[in-house]
């Protein structure tokens, strides 16, 4: 897992084809807005999100954010535990992301 600025997860995103933004906040958070593209997988839905987790293509790029950044690096861990090579962190997560969104 890397944990990356947001300036780093952005420009680390842009640059792959095959990456898959992960939202894991719930979704009455995801309800004030995500990152554009982002599949959302609520983590604190434990049974919801490792079923969800393990149904992925664990060899492609994931860029993970929370509300703050503490869900998503949990989100990381557990994935590099079920075998994910590639998991990014977004640092600070939405509530400082200053790209794109969309409702």
């Amino acid at each position: 897992m890397k944990n990356l600025t947001q300036k780093d997860w952005y420009e680390n995103l842009n640059k792959l084809d095959d990456a898959v933004i992960l939202d894991v906040r719930t979704s009455y958070e995801v309800d004030d807005g995500k990152i554009p593209n982002a599949l959302n997988i609520d983590i604190m839905n434990p049974h919801e999100f490792m079923t969800k987790i393990k149904e992925l293509d664990k060899t492609l790029p994931y860029f993970v954010y929370c509300k703050a950044g503490i869900r998503s690096a949990q989100a990381c861990e557990l994935m590099q535990q079920l075998g994910f090579e590639n998991t990014n962190n977004l640092v600070g997560g939405f509530s400082e992301w200053e790209g794109p969104t969309e409702n």
